[in-house]
């Protein structure tokens, strides 16, 4: 038995057996680790010795009793690092739980090692990690995609049995496509977010990242329901979400909005998806053309919200509250000058590029001036876009679309244009806006430099739809 092959359902299938021990879990996922994160990065850092100290007293009656999960290095577990994959929070260890990890524990599972990012969730490639680059073990010259994509590639290499992942604008759901895992975020609300590192707080949603569907249902079970800890958490106790997986899709309507399907995707990536909506109709869906017509300003009003919101979030990271501490013993009798150098000097070695240039384009689209230009029209443009999936879903019950209009690209290929990698997430972006729900796939692999290279069909559910959207997603996997 390769326990690191794995899913969840299968691991506790072996627990059961007597067949495998939490701890013999561990030690094979450590020495998969070992084998291959040198040449992925999809880890940084995992500590073997306190995971099994936990492992030694797992209850196996419990639903994901002694089932390991790997952690995106922006959630915080208590007395483990929590850097965002930043050097501005370099040394920091987290002095709490997360909501989301004491639902994980009260499940029984173990947190175990920190998931590679882009630095504080900004990016879409996982290029911009202040620490290591991550690469897709399908290819790794090639980028897993992102914010996620460490959670994404360790899933994928069969280094994690299953991960937990942030989406923002997508950054569940690009890297599980690009990777060929299933991700889902869920609702905005659906999840807690208290003890998430934020970047956008109206736009920030934790959810699974997976091998299966039904890992993915399992993982929900654990991770839905209220919180009074974070305000923003619906106050509805969530369903049983592996009990109606099997129950097909026969009778449902699934949208395809035009938009998804124009200019800019590749065939082979277009014709993937659609053979994948062709089987979902095969089993007793039915497609309906629908349109999303203010999608065209969905990128252009994400990057203002949600740098407008990183701007505000991330001021907290000063040298003196929070963040990286610069070194100015040379200046002599501090005044309010040397103040300001202090929070320059710390703040230019802290962030990396990427996250600078989000502060900055946040600062301008909340200056005086310029934030009713930008910042409240965007605002109402989002109300837009939020009313066309509301129209949408009174006429279908679900909505089908790629994730991304390309496979995975090369590492550095989109570094000089930051646009281009923006548009990248064209598909993903309106579900974050709208506080939808929606999910990643695997439908196929389309050959590019003698490479094979996963593709996701993207399903988008209406809110708190996720039961519904995960029984049609199992529907296709399994069908």
């Amino acid at each position: 038995m390769n326990v690191p092959e794995l899913t969840i359902s299968q691991l506790r299938a072996a627990y059961d057996a007597g067949d495998v021990t939490p701890t013999d879990a561990l030690d094979a996922l450590a020495a998969e680790i070992d084998a291959k994160d040198g040449d992925i990065g999809g880890y940084l850092e995992h500590d073997l010795e306190l995971a099994k100290k936990e492992a030694e007293n797992a209850d196996l009656s419990l639903p994901l009793g002694g089932v390991p999960i790997a952690i995106k290095d922006l959630i915080n577990v208590a007395g483990q690092n929590c850097r965002c994959a930043s050097k501005m929070l370099e040394g920091y260890h987290s002095p709490y739980d997360a909501t989301v990890i004491k639902n994980l524990r009260a499940a029984g599972a173990i947190p175990f090692g920190r998931t590679n990012m882009d630095e504080f969730a900004m990016g879409s490639s996982n290029e911009n990690s202040g620490i290591q680059i991550c690469r897709n073990p399908h290819d790794t010259d090639r980028i897993p995609g992102g914010s996620s994509g460490g959670s994404a590639a360790v899933v994928a290499a069969n280094t994690a049995i299953a991960a937990l992942g942030s989406d923002t604008g997508g950054s569940i759901r690009q890297p599980a496509s690009h990777c060929g895992i299933v991700g889902l975020k869920p609702t905005y609300g659906r999840v807690s977010r208290y003890g998430l590192v934020a970047f956008a707080s109206s736009l920030d949603q934790i959810g699974p990242m997976t091998k299966t569907v039904e890992d993915s249902a399992l993982l929900m079970n654990a991770l839905a329901g209220p919180d009074p800890l974070d305000s923003t958490c619906l106050d509805e106790t969530a369903p049983d979400y592996t009990a109606g997986l099997d129950g097909g899709v026969k009778g449902l309507k699934i949208g395809l909005p035009k938009e998804y399907f124009a200019e800019g995707i590749s065939p082979d990536v277009e014709a993937k998806v659609r053979a994948a909506i062709a089987k979902l109709e095969s089993q007793g869906a039915e497609i309906v053309d629908i349109s999303l017509p203010n999608t065209e300003y969905a990128v252009a009003t994400y990057y203002i919200i949600a740098t407008a919101e990183a701007s505000a979030n991330l001021s907290r990271f000063d040298g003196v509250r929070y963040g990286h501490r610069a070194d100015i013993s040379e200046i002599e009798n501090a005044d309010e000058a040397e103040l300001i150098t202090h929070y320059k000097r710390s703040r230019a070695e802290g962030f990396g590029p990427e996250v600078t240039r989000r502060i900055l384009l946040g600062t301008y689209v909340l200056s005086s001036g310029y934030r009713d230009q930008y910042y409240a029209r965007a605002q109402k443009v989002r109300t837009l876009i939020r009313q066309d999936f509301i129209d949408a879903y009174e006429k279908v019950d679900l909505i089908a679309s790629p994730v991304s209009p390309t496979p995975a690209f090369k590492i550095g290929e989109k570094n000089s244009d930051p646009l281009s990698m923006y548009l990248a997430d064209i598909y993903t972006i309106s579900t974050n806006l709208a506080g939808v729900c929606g999910i990643s796939v695997p439908c196929g692999t389309v050959s590019e430099s003698s490479s094979d290279l996963p593709v996701g069909l993207q399903l988008l559910g209406k809110p708190l739809g996720e039961a519904e959207l995960l029984q049609a997603a199992h529907a296709y996997e399994v069908g």
